[in-house]
């Protein structure tokens, strides 16, 4: 491992030098590559320097502690050795986690689909409100985020609803969302005041360069339409709503909140080619399900994963057994808790992967 680790470490040296290069400043490409690999890079460098030097001051601590000392300089020695042993430990597991296969897709911006699924109108409620929770908690991290596409009910929730959000990490904290969510509250159409139970799936898929998804002319269909609102009112007379068909696949994509055609065609393409990314990564993680069964889930939006009680005031994500009473908190954004337990398992899933390879 160290020897990995020095490698990294003259890599990062290197990548310094090159950026101060007059001729990589020229040049945005090279410069964005290599600003990227050594910001990729920090946090093992940071590590394994703090390692560095906290093991050199341990092994000069032992080497004192062989010479002749008087009894409180021997218990300073002995003292210091302990924190500096414990501090060796914490950065061993440090750069261990650092060091494990990193998702290349944690950086990418993300298309999140909703959908009201069992429940009729009390699911496109509550669609409406995850909608919320996830627009509260990527501003309370800085995202920006883009409404795609909406196709709203009579009483105002979410049928459907696709949105972006771009912004730093995104992937990385809200990949482990896709799936079920169950509620379990009186509905507003609710006369009799029971509670009823009711779900919607999300699905989270990373943004899909061009040059990644490939989707040729001939490949796709496209047809324009008037868009519309909730209950099918027209919202415009002019044909700027797009769908776009993928022929091979039958995957299909609209679009109809863009200000022109244009628009809502490049944005129909976008969750197209995110759509045939996605269908492509769970076909290859199906082949190796029976070899390896996680904990957070593989993404497959029937798979349920979590549920919202109102009258307990409790989340429970059913993955790693996360129970929290704190359930206003979660559905105004307050999710930090939940992705990073969720972020924790399955490193600690991928750690014991490593171990036993």
């Amino acid at each position: 491992m160290l020897d990995r680790l020095q490698a990294l470490a003259d890599r990062y040296d290197k990548l310094s030098e090159l950026l101060c290069d007059p001729d990589v400043g020229s040049d945005p490409k090279r410069l964005r590559e290599y600003s990227k690999e050594q910001s990729d890079l920090q946090g093992v460098y940071a590590a394994y320097t703090e390692y560095k030097q906290v093991s050199e001051q341990l092994e000069d601590a032992k080497v004192m502690q062989g010479e002749k000392l008087d009894d409180e300089m021997r218990e300073m020695v002995k003292m210091e050795i302990e924190e500096l042993s414990a501090r060796v430990a914490e950065l061993e597991e440090q750069i261990h986690f650092l060091l494990l296969p990193k998702d290349p897709n944690d950086d990418k911006n993300v298309i999140v689909e909703i959908r009201g699924a069992a429940g009729g109108d009390e699911a496109a409620l509550f669609a409406s409100d995850l909608y919320r929770m996830y627009m509260k908690f990527a501003d309370s991290q800085g995202w920006r985020v883009e409404l795609m596409e909406a196709n709203e009910s009579d009483l105002g929730g979410f049928k459907e609803v696709i949105f972006m959000v771009t912004g730093k990490g995104a992937y990385s904290k809200l990949k482990f969302e896709s799936g079920a969510h169950r509620v379990q509250r009186i509905p507003v159409t609710e006369s009799g005041g029971r509670i009823h139970t009711s779900t919607s799936t999300v699905a989270v898929m990373p943004e899909v360069e061009e040059v990644d998804i490939e989707i040729s002319d001939k490949d796709i269909r496209v047809d324009t339409y008037c868009s519309s609102g909730a209950g099918g009112q027209s919202v415009n007379t002019t044909k700027s709503a797009v769908r776009v068909l993928h022929v091979p696949t039958g995957i299909m994509a609209q679009c109809q909140d863009g200000k022109s055609q244009n628009e809502n065609k490049a944005k129909a393409l976008q969750v197209l080619r995110a759509r045939i990314s996605d269908v492509i990564r769970q076909e290859e993680e199906a082949k190796y399900a029976g070899e390896r069964k996680s904990k957070v889930g593989t993404g497959d939006r029937s798979e349920r994963i979590r549920t919202y009680n109102y009258p307990q005031s409790r989340v429970t994500d059913h993955r790693i057994g996360l129970t929290l009473h704190k359930l206003d908190s979660v559905m105004n954004g307050d999710m930090e808790e939940i992705i990073n337990a969720l972020t924790l398992t399955a490193q600690a899933e991928l750690m014991e992967q490593e171990n036993l390879a």
